[in-house]
């Protein structure tokens, strides 16, 4: 029985772990500059720092339409049993929703809300292809999937809001005051919704331990494998938050860039722990 999963570009898995799983990337388009540009293959984050830093508008995103929906099914359904695609939640795009459009046509082809975004969604994916591998069927996979969606930890700490304001996802007052004072609030996703939790003081690689702290503190954790994903900064923040995570005892650290989705909402200098809870 031959399974074949895909994800939305906004899963945010490396090169390397799509590679190692078979994973197919399907890219969501991004527009800056008066280009139209699909993320991860023509567009990276870099692009899109250096387009507003030299003083052009914040790029704008757009799903997946049906039409390369209906492309991408239509040449993957008849080389496998069955394809799996996992979505960026639909509380944040309308790929989830334009996916099961294009799957009517095919009846091997199932469409997953993984109700996250960045590697909240690509630990659903690197779970789908493990299960795969061991040869569980379709319908073992995506119950599984349903039930860890649930339980996957999505936050990040943000070092300024410019980006966040720029987007209209925060006054420019409030962004103002917040870079003033030093606060990087931390973003929680629940639900399928971001929402903005503790507020921490200080300089962006000072307050991360805290952060990690914070989020690993209780025992509710599953320890097989976390990630460490990041836009632009030091790397060497990255590199010690790692070392941090890894006192905790976790099976796989493992780390990943925010591609163009995370970057275009929150800017460089974001950094978030993401794992799944037990």
């Amino acid at each position: 029985m031959s399974i074949k999963v895909t994800a939305t570009s906004t899963c945010d898995l490396p090169p390397e772990l799509l590679e190692r799983y078979q994973i197919t990337m399907v890219p969501l388009y991004v527009s800056f500059g008066g280009t139209t540009c699909r993320d991860g293959v023509d567009a990276c984050p870099e692009d899109i720092f250096r387009h507003v830093e030299g003083g052009g508008q914040l790029p704008s995103t757009a799903a997946v339409n049906i039409a390369d929906y209906q492309e991408l099914f239509a040449r993957l359904s008849p080389q496998y049993d069955d394809v799996l695609h996992i979505t960026i939640g639909s509380e944040f795009s309308c790929c989830y929703q334009n996916a099961l459009a294009a799957a009517e046509e095919f009846p091997n082809i199932h469409v997953v809300d993984s109700r996250n975004l960045t590697v909240g969604q690509g630990i659903l994916a690197l779970a789908a292809a493990e299960a795969a591998q061991r040869g569980a069927d379709i319908h073992e996979i995506t119950a599984m999937l349903e039930e860890m969606a649930g339980r996957v930890d999505t936050t990040f700490v943000v070092d300024k809001l410019d980006y966040l304001a720029k987007g209209g996802r925060c006054s420019s007052v409030v962004a103002l005051g917040a870079n003033l004072l030093k606060l990087k609030p931390c973003i929680v996703l629940a639900d399928g919704k971001m929402t903005v939790g503790k507020k921490y003081r200080g300089a962006f690689e000072k307050v991360l331990p805290d952060y990690v702290r914070d989020q690993l503190a209780d025992k509710n954790v599953d320890l097989n494998r976390i990630f460490v994903v990041y836009s632009r900064c030091d790397p060497a923040i990255p590199a010690s938050i790692c070392e941090t995570v890894r006192q905790y005892g976790f099976k796989e650290v493992l780390t990943a860039d925010a591609g163009c989705t995370i970057s275009c909402h929150c800017g460089p200098n974001t950094l978030g722990v993401i794992f799944l809870r037990k």
